[in-house]
């Protein structure tokens, strides 16, 4: 058997964590062809195949299951030294993979990402936006960002920013057709915009004030999973939007929106990365991490 190159090795793993190899191209910056030709010649070397391939998926065959469970380790520990010497290093180098919900990235994108390309231009940001909850170890990525009280209690949690405020906002051309709501209750007859879990279970709207907690299940025209289209949605006058207050902060300071029940609505725990606890921190993520304690 030939030796076997790292690339096909990380082609390997990458594959049997995706089940795909298109997925695998892309999360390893290489072109299908390429990779599925170094699977085609680590299996020659191997003299065994490795996977189970249809048109419609890809899975691990027993050989290989048990050929991925002893690379694994061995090329975490690889990486951990490649990461290591990056901080002998002035400026780290490689790639940085973050998960986060589509909210959570757009609210640190300008103030953290930005920031963090321009002082270590030699490290590469990966974002990968998810609306449900995914292992980031098991995935592959190195952090996650998501609202604190989300995190899983066994990892690492660095809070980022202030509290999140809630704000249910409308259209001054809704507000000409529908009267201003002076409690939750209100909601009942008017049209909003919902939105949903990533599991398809409708998200309540969720209010408190002077200890009592009321929470809605509203109703509307338009049902929505981004709240860049429920921003916009809200602005051309279709309904009521409850969102995060950064995100139409601007709309507020401008009268394009017109924000009530602020007295009813809440403010939930901090964004935070968040990622497992390793003896060897990378250190892209170790500057990352810095950046956000120096920023806060």
């Amino acid at each position: 058997m030939q030796k076997s190159g790292l690339v096909a090795l990380e082609a390997a793993l990458a594959v049997a964590r995706l089940h795909s190899f298109r997925r695998a191209a892309d999360e390893l910056g290489m072109s299908p062809t390429s990779l599925s030709n170094a699977i085609a010649g680590l299996e020659s070397g191997l003299g065994v195949r490795l996977f189970h391939r249809t048109t419609r998926s890809v899975s691990l065959t027993e050989a290989g299951a048990q050929f991925v469970a002893r690379i694994a380790p061995a090329l975490t520990e690889i990486r951990g030294a490649m990461d290591g010497i990056n901080v002998h290093r002035q400026t780290p180098m490689g790639t940085l993979r973050l998960n986060a919900s589509l909210g959570a990235a757009r609210m640190v994108f300008a103030p953290l990402i930005q920031a963090y390309l321009r002082r270590y231009p030699d490290m590469h940001v990966e974002i990968v936006t998810d609306g449900r909850m995914v292992d980031i170890a098991a995935e592959g990525f190195d952090a996650g960002i998501r609202r604190g009280d989300m995190v899983p209690q066994d990892m690492v949690r660095i809070p980022i920013g202030a509290d999140v405020a809630m704000a249910v906002v409308g259209a001054p051309a809704y507000f000409a057709q529908f009267p201003v709501p002076a409690s939750p209750a209100d909601l009942a007859s008017q049209p909003c915009i919902r939105t949903k879990f990533p599991s398809g279970a409708p998200s309540r709207w969720e209010f408190s004030r002077n200890g009592e907690a009321v929470n809605l299940a509203v109703s509307g025209p338009l049902t929505l999973d981004d709240p860049g289209l429920m921003r916009e949605a809200a602005l051309a006058g279709i309904g009521l939007a409850y969102l995060a207050e950064w995100y139409v902060r601007d709309d507020l300071a401008s009268g394009r929106l017109v924000r009530v029940l602020q007295d009813w609505t809440p403010s939930y725990a901090s964004l935070a990365l968040y990622y497992p606890s390793v003896r060897q921190m990378p250190a892209g993520l170790r500057a990352f991490v810095d950046l956000i304690q120096e920023l806060r």
